[in-house]
């Protein structure tokens, strides 16, 4: 890292006002050889390769993103997040972990309900972040803490320092520490562009050769072993208009004229307006504080500004959001998961064996994990059930080829699993010992139910196999709900005592959220052998919807509730309908659409309802395919999680939430800790938990207040793409990738 001027070296050691002063000095010299080339540097407007353009044909981008300096700043961030708030914007609050001040978590829970982001400024805001690649790596395990704990995924350095390569050590999914041109800055070197922009990989700074073989070096180890495997790289967002503090500190500007000009040429060319605003210098009371201060009125009416000059043209969002968008629709590097030639070089001439008792190709998680192996190259056998007679034996599907075992499932009895699942892992047994004598594999992956399948793979895991265990649902929970047993019962107590031993047998276990992880790792395993790759819908099936949800109460047409999915007890039907009940009484245009398999339980349900109005309210569709499931969600105005209260519920994320908000849906959700991890107060229509009467009145919500539905489930959206399939492969991706090179 070089820096333009020996006063830098200085700068952290000097009190505020001198440091000005010398700045000013600094960059009147500076100003007067950077005509050409600020704040507008030519060649910068170049769009990147193959760019597609900004969402919805939208001209051009607006981020708004604010660096928290000391406790003045941490003052100011409601009064200016609820400035941005009445003028229909969202910006990202970046905090210093160890500096002047702490940042309370009510506060960040606070921005994030309300629809912000919080991302991570530096560490102490010293200056020396960047002093040697040594002092880096150990400040990057205390910043890589801080991501993980503030749940944030974006990263600032101070005073703009950066040094891209040694960023890759830090668990971020974008950096916003460069611009596109400013020599006023201590590390002048402009990225010259106005565009976000991917930072490949090019090797983990934690890995090095040693006789011609990589090894792990151990003081590379940033916290646990799960938050440092190998990434492709992250998204670089450089800031595109000077800084505040450059303009009206530096410079006492006394309007906003150059951001404006900027801002012109940025939407002329569709770039990127990226601005950074300190709160410290920002002024809400009027009485201005001398050289160190400016109005927050000016702030405002760049605002306005763009809003009434470029209304409808902008996409207004962000930084989180961006990386996300990027890396899903615009990224051109070589990645694991998004680009078939690159993964194809990585898992050449590797075969894996996956094991699960379910079927095949109408599992969604399974059929998504294994087909990214398959695209990436991999040789994959999959071993499932048969679901119907007529299933073939064996067939290749998208590039896994799958073998159906002569069983079908059945849910009876505590005997009639146990008999299940005893012959599904001997035949498991049977059918990787006789391919292993054929074959050698390199992973073998095991979903369960049940947790034991994963000793079926023991001749392979002799022979070298590296062994994963997908837990998607915690047996002993999950077996609490469905058989009623209490937490102490001797069938308890012993499907606790499997877990931990196939855990302890496997290689890797991977779950489907934190709250499962958090059970696993508190009686089974260490938290780093976990690794959470979510359920979510695949992109394809369930392309993102930018269509806006509407509905106008009163308007004659059906109000459409919908729930799909299992129809099981635990799920809460009967809730549904007893709320839909409650709504009609008010709104009779209500009515309640079924799908999924039919059960005992359904018919149940549906023998009780009382009333011919009430039941032509509750239709039934069947058995739908995903495909078929996005075309009812479409016809729906709001998606409901009816579920009853169980130790099993309290922990579930359940996809269909993400089903709902990929499609365009509001949804409705319990107020539970598997779905409160994810999503904040103002993400989803919460309600208690197992409570008819509440889930009616957010359902009478919905149906006379749909513009804060709206507002609600665009938020929701927000988290949805923060944890999209493309997302949820890189990392399932990389873990492979580690696992079989230095595993």
């Amino acid at each position: 890292m070089k820096l333009r001027h020996p006063y830098y070296l200085l700068k952290p050691y000097l009190p505020w006002r001198l440091r000005m002063a010398m700045r000013r000095w600094i960059a009147k010299r500076t100003l007067a050889t950077s005509g050409a080339i600020w704040p507008i540097k030519p060649g910068s407007e170049k769009p990147p390769k193959d760019w597609p353009g900004w969402p919805d044909g939208k001209k051009f981008a607006v981020i708004l993103t604010h660096d928290v300096e000391g406790p003045q700043g941490l003052e100011r961030v409601r009064a200016l997040a609820e400035l941005e708030m009445k003028l229909g914007f969202r910006s990202s609050f970046n905090f210093i972990p160890e500096g002047d001040y702490r940042v309370a978590e009510e506060l960040r829970d606070w921005l994030t309900g309300h629809g912000f982001e919080v991302g991570v400024h530096d560490l102490y805001h010293n200056g020396r972040l960047y002093s040697s690649e040594e002092a880096f790596r150990a400040h990057a395990r205390k910043i890589n803490y801080y991501l993980k704990e503030w749940k944030a995924v974006g990263f600032r350095s101070g005073f703009m320092h950066h040094n891209l390569d040694w960023i890759h050590q830090l668990n971020i999914q974008y950096d916003a520490s460069t611009f596109d041109t400013d020599p006023f800055e201590p590390q002048p070197d402009g990225v010259n562009t106005i565009f976000p922009f991917w930072v490949p990989r090019s090797e983990d700074p934690g890995w090095k050769t040693e006789d011609g073989r990589q090894r792990r070096d151990p003081s590379s180890v940033l916290g646990p072993p799960s938050s440092v495997l190998p990434q492709a790289g992250y998204v670089e967002l450089p800031y595109t208009l000077p800084q505040d503090s450059t303009l009206f500190l530096l410079f006492d500007e006394q309007n906003d004229a150059i951001w404006r000009k900027k801002v012109d040429w940025l939407a002329e060319k569709g770039g990127m307006v990226l601005i950074n605003v300190h709160p410290d210098y920002m002024n809400f009371d009027g009485k201005l504080r001398g050289g160190t201060e400016y109005p927050a009125a000016r702030y405002e009416e760049f605002l306005k500004y763009l809003s009434q000059k470029f209304a409808n043209q902008f996409w207004q969002t962000k930084p989180g959001m961006v990386a996300d968008w990027y890396q899903a629709s615009c990224r051109t590097a070589p990645s694991l998961a998004t680009e078939p030639n690159a993964p194809r070089a990585i898992f050449r001439d590797k075969k894996a064996a996956v094991l699960l008792y379910s079927y095949y190709p109408s599992d969604p998680r399974p059929r998504r994990e294994a087909e990214a192996l398959a695209s990436a190259g991999m040789e994959v056998d999959l071993i499932c059930l048969r679901q119907k007679p007529d299933d073939p034996a064996c067939e290749t599907i998208n590039g896994v080829n799958v073998s159906r075992l002569p069983l079908r499932r059945r849910r009876d009895g505590k005997l009639t699993y146990l008999w299940q699942y005893g012959y599904f892992v001997a035949l498991c047994a049977t059918t990787l010992l006789y391919r292993s004598l054929r074959k050698r594999y390199d992973l073998v992956h095991v979903h369960n139910m049940p947790d034991v399948l994963v000793f079926s793979a023991l001749v392979p895991k002799l022979r070298g196999a590296k062994l994963i265990l997908d837990l998607h649902d915690p047996m002993p929970e999950l077996m609490r709900t469905i058989f009623d047993l209490p937490e102490d019962s001797f069938v308890v107590r012993l499907l606790k005592r499997l877990e931990k031993l196939s855990i302890r047998f496997a290689d890797q276990v991977i779950t489907v959220n934190q709250a499962c992880k958090r059970i696993f790792a508190s009686r089974s395993c260490p938290p780093e052998k976990v690794l959470v790759v979510m359920n979510a819908p695949d992109e394809k099936i369930f392309p993102f919807c930018n269509e806006q949800f509407s509905h106008t109460p009163g308007n004659g047409k059906p109000f459409v509730v919908m729930y799909h999915g299992s129809i099981v007890d635990r799920h809460g039907l009967d809730l549904a309908v007893q709320a839909l009940r409650i709504v009609r009484e008010k709104f009779a245009n209500a009515e309640l659409r079924v799908y999924g398999q039919r059960t005992a339980f359904l018919d149940g349900v549906m023998d009780s309802i009382q009333g011919q109005s009430l039941r032509d309210a509750v239709r039934y569709f069947g058995a739908q395919s995903l495909e078929q499931i996005v075309k009812a969600i479409e016809e729906c105005d709001v998606g409901i999680i009816p579920n009853r209260r169980s130790v099993f519920t309290e922990i579930n994320t359940p996809t269909r939430i993400f089903e709902y908000l990929a499609c365009g849906r509001p949804v409705i959700a319990p107020r539970v800790p598997g779905i409160t991890d994810y999503f904040g107060k103002q993400d989803l229509v919460f309600f208690k938990l197992g409570d008819a009467e509440d889930l009616a009145r957010k359902i009478e919500g919905v149906y006379l207040h749909p513009s804060q539905a709206l507002e609600t489930m665009k938020r929701g959206q927000e988290v949805y793409l923060r944890h999209s399939w493309s997302q949820e492969q890189l990392g399932f991706m990389n873990r492979v990738q580690e696992l079989l090179r230095f595993g």
